[in-house]
């Protein structure tokens, strides 16, 4: 079989959020399939034969006054995805409790083992938002509840909360790949109550849960609010994360006009994950 050969681009962005999380989700959609978030930017790669001169020409952060970004490219034969991860993805644990680790990574004596083969999805809980829904799962009764897990990723909270008792789950992503990866994250952990969905949020009409869980970004979470709202069973709780400190207030606000009371919220960095309440 012929060597697979890459493109590969080395991205510098500043400042660095939200810049690089647009920047990922648009590369994606132009065909770029896996990258490697750095400490002052990202790398990603697209396959040669699906990548023209002009594939950036429409990427709107490239064009954006508010953001910095400078790129390089070269090409690159026979990348190895496993290297790569191995050497840019380290195990963590949550408090103790909670350990998201890669299949070469050693067990621990954590509560929850998840294994997790990130790729090109996000989600392994190295990211502030994952990590305080962890910390928002560990910290709640799920029970036999049931719960929807929008803009899944890995699948990661999907699997934990099927650890912590939920039954059924729903985990959606839009992106195909996410889907793809949480179908093997589910498997590979051997979670049996999740059902893996590919869409957005049309795919809730007729849907009930007594938990929500969205860690997507600040503009998805306002554009959906009702329909999480509508779906949210009386008295059921929805955890919030994938926005900053300063966008609390228009969270807050649009999920008071949809019957979501506001209970606490967790803060790592600048970023937020909410707990809101069905009155």
């Amino acid at each position: 079989m012929a060597n697979m050969i890459y493109i590969g681009y080395t991205f510098i962005v500043e400042p660095l959020q939200p810049a690089t999380e647009i920047l990922i989700a648009e590369l994606g959609n132009v065909g770029f399939e896996s990258f490697v978030e750095k400490e002052d930017g990202v790398q990603a790669y697209i396959q040669k034969d699906l990548w023209n001169e002009a594939i950036l020409e429409d990427i709107y952060v490239l064009n954006s006054e508010e953001f910095n970004i400078t790129y390089s490219f070269e090409e690159i034969e026979q990348v190895n995805w496993n290297e790569e991860w191995e050497k840019n993805f380290t195990p963590i644990s949550v408090d103790g409790i909670c350990s998201v680790r890669a299949p070469f990574h050693e067990k621990n004596d954590d509560q929850y083992d998840i294994v997790i083969e990130p790729k090109m999805s996000f989600g392994t809980g190295h990211h502030e938002t994952t990590h305080m829904m962890i910390q928002h799962l560990l910290g709640h009764d799920l029970q036999n509840k049931k719960v929807l897990d929008m803009g899944c990723g890995t699948g990661v909270l999907a699997i934990l909360a099927e650890m912590r008792g939920a039954q059924p789950i729903d985990a959606i992503d839009i992106d195909n790949w996410c889907y793809l990866n949480s179908l093997e994250n589910i498997e590979r952990n051997g979670c049996h109550k999740i059902t893996a969905l590919e869409g957005d949020a049309t795919l809730l009409k007729d849907r009930n849960y007594d938990v929500i869980i969205a860690n997507i970004n600040r503009n998805i979470l306002l554009n959906d609010m009702s329909v999480y709202a509508e779906c949210l069973l009386p008295n059921g709780d929805l955890f919030l994360s994938g926005f900053y400190e300063d966008d609390l207030e228009q969270i807050k606000g649009c999920c008071s006009e949809n019957d979501l009371e506001y209970v606490k919220h967790i803060k790592r960095n600048r970023w937020i994950a909410a707990y809101f309440k069905k009155s």
